[in-house]
C-alpha cells in the first residue's frame, strides 16, 4: 500500500504533462530549439580560435548541449496544475498537505522524484540523438561515466534542495514572486547554465565557490568534459556530498519552522 501510494503521488506532475500533447510537442519543440541554438552559437564563438578559458570547441558545445538537456530534469510546467507551493499558499490550499496521511515533506520529496524520472527520460533520449548525431562528444572512457553519473546523482540531490529552499520560502512571504524568480536566477547563473563558470572573472569563480549552486551543475560537466580531471574528482565528489547533508538538515528544520506558519489565505 505504502508503494502503491508513494507511485501514485510520484506521478502526479508527469501525468499532467502526458495528458496535454500540445504541452509535450511544445517542450520537444523548445528544447530541439535550444540545443541547435546553443550549438550554433559556441561552433560560431570558437570560429577564430581553437582553445579559449582552456575548452577546446567540442568541449564547450558539449558543455553547453548537456547544459540544455540537464535543465530538463527540473522544467515541469506545474503553475498548469495549480500544483506549486506559491500557488498553494496563495489559494490557501496548502493547509490539505497538513492533513493527507503522507506528511508534505514526503508528498514534496516523492513528486520532486516523479518530474526528475520524468525529466530524466527527456534528457537521456536527447542524449542519445546528440551523441548520435555528433553534437556532443562521449565521455572519455568508463571511469569518466561513471563518476560524471555519481557527480550527476548528488547535484540533482542538491538542486532538489535548493529548489524545496526557493518553494519553503512562500511560508514566510506574502508576495513573494520576485525573490523566488531572482533565486532561479542565481541558481541558473552560478551553476554554469547559461555559461561555463570559467569564462567569468576570478572572483565570481572563488564567490561561486562559496555557495552550492555550481555544485548542482558546473561540477559534473566539468568531469565529462574533461575540465576537472577523474583523479581530482575525489574533492569535488566530497564537497557535493557535504552540501547535500547541509541543505538536508537546513530544509529540515525550515519544514518545522513552516509548519507553525500554516494558515488559508485566498480562495
Amino acid at each position: 500500500m505504502a508503494v502503491l501510494s508513494a507511485w501514485r503521488t510520484a506521478r502526479v506532475t508527469p501525468l499532467g504533462e502526458l495528458h496535454t500533447p500540445p504541452r509535450m510537442t511544445a517542450a520537444l519543440l523548445r528544447l530541439a530549439v535550444q540545443v541547435v541554438l546553443v550549438a550554433s552559437l559556441w561552433h560560431g564563438l570558437y570560429a577564430q580560435t581553437g582553445t579559449t578559458a582552456g575548452m577546446t570547441r567540442d568541449q564547450a558545445v558539449t558543455y553547453a548541449v548537456l547544459a540544455v538537456l540537464a535543465s530538463r530534469l527540473r522544467e515541469l510546467d506545474q503553475y498548469a496544475a495549480r500544483d506549486t507551493v506559491i500557488q498553494h499558499m496563495h489559494f490557501g490550499t496548502i493547509v490539505y498537505w497538513y492533513l493527507r496521511p503522507l506528511s508534505p515533506q514526503r508528498y514534496y520529496a516523492l513528486r520532486a522524484l516523479g518530474e526528475q524520472l520524468y525529466g530524466l527520460a527527456w534528457a537521456l533520449t536527447g542524449y542519445v540523438v546528440c551523441l548520435a548525431a555528433g553534437v556532443v562528444e562521449p565521455p572519455g572512457s568508463a571511469a569518466v561515466a561513471a563518476v560524471f553519473a555519481l557527480s550527476l546523482l548528488l547535484g540533482q540531490w542538491i538542486l532538489y534542495y535548493v529548489m524545496l529552499a526557493i518553494d519553503q520560502l512562500c511560508f514566510f512571504t506574502l508576495r513573494n514572486n520576485a525573490a523566488m524568480l531572482i533565486l532561479i536566477f542565481a541558481q541558473n547563473l552560478l551553476s554554469g547554465v547559461y555559461a561555463p563558470l570559467w569564462f567569468f572573472p576570478d572572483w565570481f569563480v572563488t564567490l561561486s565557490g562559496f555557495l552550492p549552486f555550481q555544485a548542482t551543475l558546473s561540477v559534473p560537466l566539468s568531469l565529462y568534459v574533461g575540465r576537472i580531471p577523474v583523479s581530482d574528482a575525489a574533492p569535488a565528489l566530497l564537497v557535493q556530498a557535504a552540501w547535500v547533508a547541509v541543505l538536508a538538515l537546513f530544509t529540515r528544520l525550515v519544514w518545522r519552522l513552516a509548519a507553525r506558519r500554516v494558515i488559508s489565505q485566498g480562495g
